[in-house]
């Protein structure tokens, strides 16, 4: 099966030929971008959470009369998707750090946050990473 045609059932053959070690069957530069594709698709699933985790914070801050338990679960449960990212892939901690400033320009640009018409958002995030990720942290 050719991996441009049925990238389901190549997968499927390429793990069995991977098993079997039988090298000569192995699509080896497909394999090998198949593999940096995994890695990417991590860091996408961080920054993802990140940005959804900065919404709702910059929702926290600049409207506290609307504050509610759903904000409340919704953060924590960003928080803890990308601590079970992290957990999964520990050679990814310093990543959100890296992550922090293009996951707030988005943030800043979500529909939900440029209706509030906030004058006086930041430019850049106010908030550190660890502050950011840390359970007890409600701006």
């Amino acid at each position: 099966m050719k991996y441009d045609t049925d990238l389901y059932q190549w997968t499927i053959e390429q793990a069995d030929a991977l098993r079997r070690r039988a090298v000569n069957e192995l699509d080896y530069d497909n394999l090998a971008e198949e593999i940096e594709s995994v890695g990417r698709s991590e860091r996408r699933e961080i920054r993802s959470r990140l940005e959804i985790l900065l919404i709702h914070l910059l929702k926290w801050r600049y409207r506290p009369e609307k504050q509610s338990d759903s904000w409340r679960a919704s953060v924590s449960e960003a928080r803890q998707r990308i601590e079970d990212v992290l957990a999964d892939n520990p050679s990814l901690r310093p990543f959100p750090a890296d992550a922090l400033a293009s996951a707030y320009r988005l943030a800043a640009l979500d529909k939900a946050i440029q209706r509030l018409e906030l004058l006086h958002l930041p430019e850049s995030c106010p908030w550190t990473i660890e502050d950011v990720l840390r359970d007890d942290f409600w701006p």
